[in-house]
């Protein structure tokens, strides 16, 4: 027997992973988007079935309520990372994740949107996302990285056309002008990966100078803890001073503790477990042939995914 299709459950289906890739960008937490795209869900569920059938374009309308809901979300976020404990990172996400890449469920990506939105997930890019205001991030994300036009960024904004093209202009200067995100866009997949393969086996034979070597002198290592974890409180700034660090970790790490070689956010990264459960995620940038920036989440909250992974 044919179970006939529902269209309110064909609409859902076929937009929640666009709704995940974009909440998750907007919010930097893979929490926070499944959240946001579980209560776009319940919204789209409470209209009536002749309410849904008046919307010409579900995804359209998917895509509207999921920004304003991440619109109120950033706005409230701000205020509680006024209060967290160290330095705020945004969640990694596991090497697998369907989240990287992909606009909507099913749909064809074309070779050139696949690089913005691979891009558009990294480590670094997200950092940079947190230093805009809400409305720069989500005119920049809604128009840059999924190409909706500003009279449909207006409306989830809830400013004019024009103003959205100047919010999209002002966070494109901050990309722009970022120490975060450099010229390892272009940087073959293969050079990156070997870098942060001579990083973990410098760090694993406590070799100080190699690690010396291996990072940019102007080097920065950021850590996120969330007051759940220990781990350095303060950014660390410059090569020499991170490899010393890096040394006195690997004196105080666990036998027990192993790391593995994982993709973070699309890029090579380092993954420490202990006890079966992933306690560390480390993310990389690169520039040239040196390490220019190091993530390090060890707050177990954003770590739920990798156990699973």
């Amino acid at each position: 027997m044919t179970i006939p299709s529902d269209p309110s459950l064909d609409a859902i289906m076929s937009e929640r992973r666009h709704l995940l890739n974009l909440a998750y960008r907007l919010l930097g937490s893979v929490t926070e988007a499944e959240d946001a795209v579980q209560e776009t869900c319940t919204r789209w569920y409470a209209l009536s079935r002749a309410q849904q059938d008046a919307i010409g374009s579900p995804g359209a309308w998917l895509t509207t309520v999921a920004g304003r809901i991440c619109l109120n979300l950033l706005g409230s976020a701000r205020a509680r990372r006024e209060t967290y404990v160290g330095e705020w990172i945004p969640e990694p996400l596991p090497g697998h994740s369907e989240w990287i890449g992909g606009r909507t469920g099913g749909a064809a990506v074309d070779p050139a949107d696949r690089v913005t939105l691979d891009e558009s997930v990294g480590l670094a890019f997200l950092v940079v996302l947190e230093e805009m205001t809400p409305a720069e991030r989500v005119a920049f994300i809604l128009h840059d990285v999924f190409c909706h036009s500003f009279a449909e960024v207006a409306e989830i904004v809830g400013r004019t056309p024009a103003a959205c093209r100047q919010l999209a202009s002002s966070a494109r200067r901050r990309v722009r002008d970022s120490r975060y995100v450099t010229a390892a866009t272009s940087m073959p997949s293969g050079q990156r990966t070997g870098l942060v393969r001579d990083f973990k086996r410098a760090w694993e034979a406590q070799d100080i100078n190699a690690l010396i070597g291996l990072l940019d002198p102007a080097a920065t290592a950021v850590a996120d803890g969330g007051g759940l974890a220990v781990t350095f409180l303060a950014p660390i700034e410059g090569g020499e001073q991170i490899a010393r660090a890096w040394m006195e970790i690997a004196r105080r790490t666990p036998e027990t503790m192993t790391f593995s070689e994982r993709t973070v956010n699309g890029r090579p990264g380092l993954v420490a477990e202990q006890d079966g459960a992933v306690v560390t995620v480390l993310a990389f940038e690169v520039a040239g042939d040196r390490i220019t920036h190091i993530w390090v989440v060890r707050n177990p909250e954003k770590l739920r995914h990798w156990t699973a992974a």
